[in-house]
């Protein structure tokens, strides 16, 4: 059987007294990529926060690698951080630093470094996301897509065990979402990550995904192999990756 790295087990969270997730369980295999898919609004960047603390659940629980993070203070989830990536939506990058900077911003915070290794780890990440020397260039000097890798090369930074992906391709188009694509798949496998990635793109999620799960209602309706979706039973899910109009978005 896949060894567990994330377990989560009825996890309940509303906003303003509206649900969002209504009991959610589920697991992330060491090694694979999940590829989370939903409607906008249907709570999948909320689910994503979960994983890594940035938010708390109103109930239910998240254990990371054996140990259950989602009741743990601030300071207790540090070392915790530092073993899991993100990649932010909109890249989250330090508008007023470098780029060599921002990248090595994560080093600088959790590391205790000589200059020379920090220099290096800088020109290695953004080696591996195809950007060798642009470390004195500013974000506002970048492309959405450079802007993208080099926030790619951050999360890569510490050399972490998860990376969860937040609309990686939001913004760009259809040519620079395949080339982020091919970048998540590309450091998964070098560097043997486990992946949680929550998008809207089927492409992209076609392409990184080893199993997929459709958010509906706060609860995951579907959750399997691509070979298994093809082959789904679930009518909202099949409408949703064929891009049909459902009943709801008719009425």
């Amino acid at each position: 059987m896949a060894t567990s790295i994330f377990s989560v087990r009825g996890l309940f969270k509303d906003y303003e007294d509206k649900p969002v997730l209504r009991g959610l369980d589920f697991d992330v295999h060491q090694g694979e990529s999940l590829v989370i898919l939903g409607r906008s609004g249907s709570g999948k960047s909320v689910t994503l926060r979960q994983l890594n603390g940035l938010e708390k659940p109103d109930s239910g629980s998240v254990s990371f690698d054996g140990t259950e993070i989602s009741s743990l203070a601030e300071k207790d989830l540090y070392p915790f951080r530092r073993r899991i990536g993100m990649l932010f939506q909109g890249g989250a990058l330090f508008d007023s630093m470098t780029v060599e900077e921002n990248v090595s911003f994560p080093l600088r915070e959790h590391l205790d470094l000589e200059e020379d290794e920090i220099l290096e780890r800088v020109e290695n990440k953004l080696s591996l996301v195809g950007l060798e020397g642009i470390e004195n260039e500013m974000p506002s000097e970048l492309s959405g897509g450079m802007k993208k890798r080099v926030a790619l090369a951050r999360s890569l930074a510490l050399d972490p065990e998860v990376i969860l992906f937040d609309e990686p391709s939001t913004g760009l188009d259809p040519m620079t979402s395949a080339s982020i694509a091919h970048l998540i798949r590309r450091s998964q496998a070098n560097l043997a990550t486990t992946s949680v990635v929550v998008t809207h793109d089927i492409p992209l999620a076609r392409h990184v995904g080893d199993r997929v799960a459709f958010l509906c209602q706060g609860v995951f309706s579907f959750l399997g192999t691509w070979d298994e979706a093809e082959e789904t039973s679930d009518r909202v899910f099949a409408d949703f990756l064929a891009g049909r109009m459902g009943d709801e978005d008719a009425a």
